[in-house]
């Protein structure tokens, strides 16, 4: 899917106007294509940031663009893993693409999304894992969700599964050393101490995948969608959980005509936050139509927090919003509680959406009921669907070799197909045995410098 011989160039900060940019060269020829656009006679020398300037293209081979600081990396120890070269330059996009034009004119290829890292994976400078977990982090909105992919990037999931996958390479060995000597009736390992073996294993990787729904919390976010009837204080609520007015909030009855959403930060949770039009039977054709979207909205949100007025007797609207609601996730709140209250119950979480009483109690609620609770600020092993999808595949053949191994006319070689199919499912989230278009799919989502 990528060329590895070609030298490839990119800009690696972000669009846009900054202090600095950076143009990253890498590559066998990275350090001769930098020597073309740099204006000076001397060779870079190794892990030394130099003071330079570029050159423009070859039709104006004596104008400089910009003054630089050029780094050369020499292989291996550079990201890629092959030679490299970054230019610091000024952050203007100008400068940047003037820069970027002269290497391309020198020589080197335009990178392609995620080359660089797929380049870094290729050499044996990152797995699969810490390859995901970069475009996590350059993707991370949250500080726990940063640390939740930098965690990944050192190795803390890689380390696991690897301690898990020599425990089975042990048992493959013994149990092929056994297959080995059939006439000679030796057993390296008997039956019931495989079943052990493969129990303690499953064992451990359940505790792993329970990470799972934390993990993918915490990685992917989740929708809220605030609902109740006009006038409840929703759009008060939407606003104070943000910590800034973005809703409308107006005395009048429907305000909120249209779905209002913003992303919030959540106890470090990555939240998009949904207003919705209040709920109740109308005419009014915009009404209709908010109402609907409202509806809409509700049936794919992964919570819903239904805004009650603590002040006023539960109306037919609350009662069937409570009904729909009921055994799905939700928060019930009674909004107001700075004011008398008008009715009690025992599920409902109190709040003042003006005053901002109880709204630091509502984002815990919030959490507890998406399914992360305190545990979320530990660091979770587990955040990409792949990998989960690969690990409880694993599990599977690895029941399946713990159930033959306790039957003891189960013959060897079944037990071995399910140990090696486990294997290759460790492999395949670690990047050791995984399709090209796997590699496509999961490299063509990063951004191009990286």
């Amino acid at each position: 899917m990528f060329s590895p011989d070609d030298t490839i160039v990119a800009i690696a900060t972000p669009a846009g106007r900054g202090g600095l940019g950076v143009v990253r060269i890498s590559g066998s020829e990275a350090r001769e294509v930098a020597g073309r656009i740099l204006l000076r006679a001397a060779p870079l020398s190794p892990r030394h940031a130099t003071f330079t300037r570029v050159r423009a293209s070859r039709a104006e081979t004596d104008r400089a663009v910009d003054e630089v600081i050029a780094t050369w990396f020499p292989a291996p120890h550079s990201y890629t893993g092959e030679h490299v070269v970054e230019l610091s330059t000024h952050g203007s996009p100008v400068i940047l693409h003037d820069v970027l034009n002269s290497a391309i004119d020198a020589g080197a290829r335009l990178a392609r999304p995620g080359e660089f890292t797929f380049r870094a994976f290729v050499n044996g400078k990152i797995d699969l894992i810490q390859a995901e977990a970069v475009a996590d982090l350059v993707d991370a909105v949250t500080p726990l969700q940063a640390r939740v992919a930098f965690d990944q990037l050192e190795g803390t999931l890689t380390g696991k599964i690897a301690a898990l996958d020599g425990r089975l390479l042990d048992l493959v060995a013994r149990l092929e050393a056994s297959l080995d000597f059939p006439d000679e009736g030796y057993h390296f390992i008997e039956p019931q101490a495989i079943a052990c073996a493969v129990a303690s294993v499953i064992d451990e990787l359940d505790e792993l995948l329970q990470t799972s729904k934390r993990g993918r919390l915490i990685r992917d976010g989740a929708t809220v969608v605030i609902a109740g009837r006009p006038n409840v204080g929703k759009s008060s609520l939407f606003n104070a959980l943000l910590g800034h007015a973005r809703a409308i909030v107006s005395e009048t009855p429907g305000t909120t005509r249209d779905l209002v959403t913003e992303t919030c930060d959540i106890e470090g949770v990555r939240v998009t936050l949904v207003d919705t039009a209040g709920i109740h039977d109308t005419t009014d054709r915009i009404e209709l139509e908010g109402v609907w979207r409202g509806t809409r909205a509700r049936e794919v949100a992964d919570l819903l927090v239904v805004v009650l007025d603590g002040t006023e007797a539960l109306t037919l609207e609350d009662d069937r919003l409570l009904k729909d609601s009921d055994g799905r996730g939700r928060v019930v709140v009674a909004n107001k509680c700075d004011q008398p209250s008008a009715w009690r119950r025992d599920d409902v979480v109190a709040v003042s959406a003006t005053m901002g009483d109880g709204l630091e109690t509502l984002r815990r609620a919030m959490i507890d009921a998406l399914g992360g609770g305190e545990a979320l600020r530990d660091s979770a092993s587990i955040s990409n669907v792949r990998h989960a999808a690969l690990l409880e595949r694993a599990r599977r053949h690895l029941a399946q070799a713990r159930d033959a191994a306790r039957d003891t006319g189960t013959p060897e070689e079944f037990l071995l197909a399910d140990l090696h199919a486990a294997r290759a499912s460790f492999g395949e989230v670690v990047g050791a045995h995984t399709s090209e278009d796997v590699l496509q799919h999961i490299f063509e989502k990063f951004c191009i410098g990286k």
